[in-house]
């Protein structure tokens, strides 16, 4: 017969938990760099994979945080246009019906401003427990933005 042996971790036992590691999260989206001299300023997409980190208390779900709270922010984006604010293309969006199909974003929708913007977002929307965030936005398979792991 099998010993049975009951362990709990730590009291406060401060864990990590990464989302899209070894398998990044796609999403796709459209953007331009307005400001760009080269053909980054024209409208173009992106399938981009996102990695995040999430590092926090163990709940008494066993988790840190849900991964489906953390894709649901990523998400958002997905299937839209990041556009800078003042970007006249918002406005032809809107006026053509697909308005909601942007995410005006108050700085360039490079992917370092993503990676910064996802931090944010999701610190936001993550529960308390949480303590650090980071994420990596990869545009092209050799350019990618964000937070280092």
């Amino acid at each position: 017969m099998a010993e049975r042996v009951l362990e709990s971790p730590p009291v406060e036992s401060e864990r990590t938990l990464y989302v899209g590691r070894d398998r990044p999260i796609r999403i796709s989206a459209g953007h331009r760099i307005r400001h760009h001299d080269g053909k980054c300023s024209r409208p173009h997409g992106h399938n981009y994979e996102i990695t995040v980190k999430v590092v926090g208390e163990l709940r008494e779900e066993g988790w840190v945080v849900d991964k489906g709270d953390v894709t649901s922010v990523i998400s958002e984006w997905d299937h839209r246009f990041l556009l800078e604010a003042g970007d006249p293309l918002v406005e032809a969006f809107e006026e053509s019906g697909d308005g909601d199909g942007v995410v005006v974003l108050d700085a360039p929708p490079t992917a370092e401003v993503m990676s910064a913007i996802l931090e944010r977002r999701l610190a936001e929307k993550l529960p308390s427990n949480v303590s650090e965030v980071a994420v990596q936005v990869s545009e092209t398979a050799e350019l990618c933005g964000g937070s280092t792991f």
